[in-house]
């Protein structure tokens, strides 16, 4: 018997949120903290007005208040779907806190950096922030592992409440997270810059986003890489309502072309070409 997508055990705003904060309240808390102090940071940086690189010191610690919640809230949605006996074990609950600590580390040191007035990742100018970045280079592997072992929880949840089509996206795009992601902040680290060619400014930039228009831009690829976790399952949703519920190929076909555009990405912006 095929079984019925029910990704959401309710309509109800309120209820969803329930949901998260009962199958993962670490994650759930913590995003939805990442999202309150969102605010604050651009508050700060209305009243601060220094620049760095071109652009106002709190613009990254903004954007990765943004990126971190949404990454934690994501995370805390997925875990519904890994076996409870799992997530209550002493072992996972040491590794979740691990990981929310990793998360918090990282927001300390980016704004901590951006209310000195300088960067956090690849500033080799200053000592401290020159021997803290490979520690943080650390967290952030850790906190994006989250990814590969919810992928390998699903995976083998068989009595998962979910059709063929939904589950294999969500393995897929939660696997594939990790090594996309590995691979492209891994190149970033070892160039100490996520820039190639241009002037080193991101005054010139796509806005919000940040990108850069007049180089390469290695942060193209590594934000594809990360939102694997989104893209692939969306498109598992798509597949679901378009080819039914037990064809998988659709997916593996859209995982398969979802690398190769994180690759392709990736290789432009070694090139020197911006993406935009």
């Amino acid at each position: 018997m095929t079984k019925s997508l029910t990704l959401a055990p309710s309509s109800d705003v309120f209820s969803g949120l329930n949901r998260l904060r009962h199958d993962e309240p670490g994650f759930a808390i913590t995003g939805f903290l990442l999202a309150l102090a969102t605010p604050l940071f651009l508050a700060a940086g209305s009243v601060d007005d220094r620049l760095h690189l071109g652009i106002n010191n709190w613009d990254k610690p903004a954007k990765f208040a943004v990126a971190l919640s949404i990454y934690l809230i994501t995370l805390a949605f997925f875990a519904r779907y890994v076996p409870a006996s799992f997530r209550q074990k002493t072992g996972y609950k040491i590794y979740s806190a691990s990981v929310m600590f990793a998360v918090i580390a990282e927001m300390i040191w980016i704004g901590g950096a951006a209310a000195y007035g300088t960067s956090s990742h690849f500033n080799t100018e200053i000592p401290v922030l020159a021997a803290i970045y490979p520690v943080m280079g650390a967290f952030a592997t850790l906190l994006t592992s989250a990814c590969a072992v919810y992928a390998v929880q699903i995976y083998r949840n068989k009595t998962v409440e979910l059709p063929p089509t939904i589950k294999t996206a969500f393995v897929a795009g939660l696997g594939l997270t990790l090594p996309l992601t590995l691979m492209t902040a891994g190149t970033m680290s070892g160039m100490n810059s996520h820039a190639v060619g241009g002037t080193g400014l991101d005054t010139n930039s796509v806005t919000l986003i940040g990108w850069l228009r007049d180089a390469g831009d290695l942060r193209v690829g590594h934000f594809f890489a990360t939102h694997a976790l989104h893209g692939i399952p969306l498109a598992g949703l798509a597949s679901y309502f378009m080819f039914g519920a037990n064809t998988i190929w659709p997916v593996l076909a859209f995982s398969a072309m979802y690398c190769a555009f994180v690759v392709f990405t990736f290789v432009q912006a070694l090139q020197g070409v911006p993406f935009f």
